[in-house]
């Protein structure tokens, strides 16, 4: 029996017992705040090639729904993280955020929330939405995926000489692993990058045209980003380049330079921020303090506390994979107490 099923009838059965309602009317609860991790909302079949990043439209819809009908306090994450440290949070808090920016919130995932009325927190990077192309690292991800029945020869692509074996997940997490550390190492550009994948989708037969028609994989553009910010989407700190360079200079460049972007596209304030894949280190919590940053958000599983270091905040990465009672698990805080593996970080993007 694996794990899932075992949380799965643990979950059923406490809520037909009535223990699940029990502990999300608790005042344990009502004192802790939960926030909601998403990605992306598929336009296409982006669900089937990551599960973890991308989740079916009518999956979001439902999500939304169990807030409603589990009588969730949404919150906006300024008020919540305010609320929080008062001690003040209504029953069964919850925040709804979105990391990145792509497109697909735009068109999918805003839709959904302009009908229920939620408040919504975008931490967005800033590069790519600029240089609107498909985001190369995810881009190279999706590609080996969808020509996983190819056989390319790998030396142009990897430095290495032999055919490439896309069979199966863990070898075309290799092969894109090498592509990334080529493009690194010999310092291509965002634009050589983008030529990169064009040769890499010829050689697997893939249409790359129809990823960048339908912008797939792509970052919402700024004047996107001030159309979303006229519907009340709140839009924060990501980084420019959806990286955390271990250089305090270079650190403080990517937060001001997504703060400026953030400025120029309308955001009045940006001084909350979100971890690039989820990965922090000590010293960057007096990096971001002497920058400003009121709150920043892991992809750490749990709920927050009045006590949790504001710039360590835990969230919730809601995957495709995630059932209806696991998500009402964790809207009630019953799912705090079970057992749970090593969240899978997303693939960066820059």
């Amino acid at each position: 029996m694996t794990l899932k099923t075992v949380k799965t009838t643990v979950l059923k059965s406490s809520r037909k017992l009535g223990l699940l309602g029990a502990v999300g009317r608790s005042s344990w609860r009502t004192r802790r705040l939960l926030i909601l991790c998403y990605h992306g909302v598929s336009q296409h079949d982006e669900h089937l090639w990551n599960q973890a990043l991308y989740l079916p439209l009518d999956t979001f819809r439902r999500h939304m729904e169990l807030l409603v009908r589990n009588d969730c306090s949404v919150l906006s994450l300024g008020e919540a993280v305010s609320r929080l440290r008062r001690s003040d949070l209504p029953p069964r808090s919850v925040v709804i955020t979105f990391d990145d920016g792509p497109y697909d919130f735009l068109v999918r995932a805003l839709p959904v929330i302009r009908e229920f009325g939620f408040p919504v927190t975008v931490y967005q990077t800033s590069y790519y939405s600029s240089f609107n192309r498909p985001v190369f690292d995810v881009a190279c991800s999706y590609l080996l995926w969808k020509g996983a029945d190819q056989r390319i020869e790998g030396r142009e692509f990897t430095g290495v000489q032999g055919l490439l074996d896309l069979s199966d997940e863990a070898n075309r997490s290799a092969v894109c692993f090498q592509i990334r550390q080529v493009a690194h190492r010999t310092g291509l550009s965002a634009a050589g990058k983008d030529e990169l994948l064009e040769r890499l989708a010829s050689a697997l037969k893939v249409d790359l045209g129809h990823l960048r028609t339908n912008r797939i994989l792509h970052l919402m553009k700024p004047e996107e980003l001030n159309q979303v910010l006229g519907e009340g989407i709140d839009l924060q700190l990501h980084t420019h380049r959806h990286r955390m360079p271990g250089d305090r200079t270079l650190f403080a460049r990517e937060i001001i330079d997504n703060r400026n972007f953030l400025a120029e596209v309308g955001q009045p304030s940006a001084d909350h921020f979100c971890y690039p894949s989820g990965v922090y280190e000590e010293r960057f919590l007096p990096w971001l303090s002497d920058l400003g940053v009121q709150s920043a958000t892991t992809c750490d599983p749990g709920l927050a506390t009045r006590t949790t270091p504001s710039l360590l905040l835990p969230r919730i990465v809601v995957p495709s994979a995630l059932s209806d009672i696991e998500f009402e698990g964790w809207l009630h805080g019953f799912s705090h107490a079970l057992p749970r593996r090593p969240i899978r970080r997303h693939v960066p993007v820059g």
